[in-house]
């Protein structure tokens, strides 16, 4: 219908040109020619003045004998043909090829299609929500159908209670009966919230291939413009659609771009945002019922929603979509397998245990990388070598061999990478060290990776202790190797790091007995003004800098300490670093040590098992913080 309309358009838009063409190229015939009175043409016939003249209908054009051009209009029926016939003069007739109507209709042609223009623009601009503002008020929403590269619930893997309850929505739809003969009714809304990567919108397009009714799909951000109404009334449209098609799925990805919380911020909200997002509250639960239509909204920010539109009876569900466990993500790594050729060592238990904490696009994301780095070197299969040199890619960025260092430059990052992993090794509570390598990737010039031995829910005091211990171990090696004065910039990750979790230990986790067990983390950053906190007194907010500096002095002392007493197996580490460059676990066990170890020709032993955390790197400039493990942040 709408291709129709815009053919029509531009065939009409091309007949007004022609025609206007036509009239101008009429009005133009007579261009480079002298007007003149019939009378004084009729007596310049008379007096043989004229040499040829042609006859188009009632104009006359004519060249008198010193080769001057006229025009001139005669009568209907005047017999002018054989009167310049007589006198000599040469003529030439036009033959008329249009009728009296054809020319009456080449004149007003132009004005009934500009009439016709404006009528037509006119009507669309008071069209409300079918399609006003020339079509600014229609939705959006695109009708989903996916006959290649079709998604289903086997394609979704390791977030199986999200799944469950989604699938449930399908059966409800597939079979109603089962549900309404116990007095069930069918959700009206189902809201998806996780962190970004998790999989929200896979589980959409799965319940778009399962479900076998249309689906439609609309972005938050496609509902609000500059205009005001415009939103509104895409919204209206949108449900026009729906009920059309119903039972259908409306799918609304990012609703956080239209559902805010109304009347927050500086000055009130956005009228325009305000406005579609009432509109959007009544469309799904207001006087009149929307039967048949599910609403499956998704976003990563729940906390800025309007209240009203998280009620039941709007969204009835609010599915979490976590990020996998270690269960989840040997699933979703089986699922991406399925796609790539994997050769017989790869073990995929093992590459999940060493991936706390990535999401579900993380992991697409490394399986990806494993593919491209196999088929850089020709290989017909992915190797775990491959899948070890992604991990470490996408956790730790690429290799930057080619970057020069002096010798000094090289020492002083060995030894710092060399402080961590020891102190790392001596304290019970930290992760298993995994890898140590002085090659710079990224920003970070060296840097330590450590290995949870299993997923990380929370933090313990004393964890959190010798984790600040091991992070400040890099500047205690420099200050033990070199003195005070010749410290580098390098500790900035580390020292901002550790800043961080002594923070969330004394203001947000309870971990201060002179603080107490009181959140001071919003008030402290000065958001009591703007979400409800309140303000802290001069006398607490040094409490709270003095107890997080002790925090900090004491993880450094203890460093300090494990260091001098470990020196020799520092110094062997150190070393080690700088023939090897990269070592792993049971390498930099060896080395500390003193005995001898096997060295790939790359200088990189993995060992099958896959890091996730504690890169404590030494940087010129400093990056912004070394770790990435899955702890909380203030």
């Amino acid at each position: 219908m709408g291709n129709a309309r815009n053919l029509a358009f531009w065939a009409v838009l091309f007949l007004l040109i022609l025609a206007l063409f036509n009239l101008f190229g009429d009005g133009q015939s007579s261009t480079g020619s002298r007007q003149v009175a019939y009378s004084d043409f009729i007596s310049a016939v008379d007096r043989g003045e004229v040499r040829s003249a042609q006859i188009d209908g009632e104009d006359v054009r004519y060249q008198s004998t010193d080769g001057t051009t006229y025009s001139t209009v005669k009568p209907v029926s005047d017999p002018i043909a054989e009167t310049l016939i007589s006198k000599g003069v040469t003529v030439n007739v036009v033959k008329q090829q249009q009728s009296g109507f054809m020319s009456l209709l080449g004149v007003w042609l132009p004005f009934i299609v500009m009439i016709g223009i404006w009528i037509f623009f006119m009507n669309r601009m008071q069209g409300g929500g079918k399609g006003g503002a020339m079509g600014f008020g229609k939705s959006k929403a695109k009708l989903l159908t996916e006959k290649q590269g079709r998604v289903t619930f086997d394609d979704v893997a390791g977030i199986d209670e999200a799944k469950e309850e989604l699938e449930e929505i399908v059966e409800f739809l597939r079979n109603p009966q089962k549900f309404s003969r116990l007095g069930g009714k069918i959700p009206k809304g189902a809201l998806l919230v996780g962190p970004p990567g998790t999989g929200k919108t896979l589980l959409a397009r799965a319940i778009a291939g399962e479900a076998g009714v249309p689906f439609f799909t609309i972005s938050g951000s496609d509902f609000v413009e500059m205009f005001v109404g415009v939103g509104a009334s895409r919204v209206r449209d949108m449900f026009e659609q729906a009920k059309k098609n119903a039972p259908c799925i409306v799918f609304i990805d990012e609703i956080d771009a239209v559902g805010r919380a109304r009347g927050v911020g500086i000055g009130g909200g956005n009228d325009e945002r305000e406005q579609t997002l009432n509109q959007l509250l009544v469309e799904m639960d207001g006087f009149e019922a929307n039967e048949g239509i599910i609403i499956i909204a998704a976003t990563n920010r729940r906390d800025v929603l309007d209240p009203a539109l998280l009620r039941p009876g709007r969204f009835d569900r609010q599915i979490h979509v976590p990020n996998p466990d270690i269960k989840g993500r040997e699933k979703i790594l089986n699922v991406h397998a399925r796609k790539v050729p994997v050769g017989p060592d790869v073990d995929l238990r093992l590459i999940a245990r060493g991936t706390p904490g990535f999401s579900g696009a993380d992991l697409a994301n490394l399986c990806n990388e494993a593919a491209l780095m196999a088929a850089r070197v020709g290989r017909r299969f992915v190797t775990m070598e491959d899948f070890e040199n992604a991990k470490d890619k996408v956790m730790m960025g690429v290799e930057r061999r080619s970057m020069v260092l002096t010798p000094e430059q090289k020492e002083m990052t060995a030894y710092h990478e060399a402080g961590h992993a020891v102190v790392g090794l001596k304290l019970p509570k930290c992760d298993p060290v995994y890898k140590a390598t002085i090659i710079p990737r990224g920003q970070a010039l060296g840097m330590v990776v450590s290995l949870p031995e299993m997923d990380r829910l929370n933090y313990h005091k004393d964890e959190a202790k010798q984790k600040i211990a091991m992070t400040m171990a890099g500047k205690a090696a420099e200050i033990l190797k070199w003195g005070e004065e010749h410290v580098s910039n390098g500790p900035a990750g580390d020292i901002q790091q550790a800043s961080a979790i002594a923070r969330a230990m004394v203001m947000r986790w309870g971990m201060s007995d002179k603080v107490g067990n009181i959140d001071y983390a919003e008030a402290h950053e000065g958001y009591s003004g703007n979400t409800g906190g309140f303000s802290v007194s001069t006398k607490t907010k040094e409490l709270i800098e003095e107890e997080v500096r002790e925090l900090i002095e004491a993880g450094y002392q203890d460093a300090r300490r494990i260091l001098l007493e470990n020196q020799q197996e520092w110094e062997r580490l150190a070393q080690g670093l700088l023939e090897y460059e990269t070592l792993t676990g049971d390498e930099i066990r060896k080395v500390m040590a003193g005995e001898p170890i096997q060295s790939d020709s790359d200088g990189d032993s993995p060992s099958g098992s896959m890091p996730s955390v504690t890169s404590v790197p030494k940087t010129k400039p400093a990056p912004k913080g070394g770790d990435v493990s899955p702890e909380p942040s203030v």
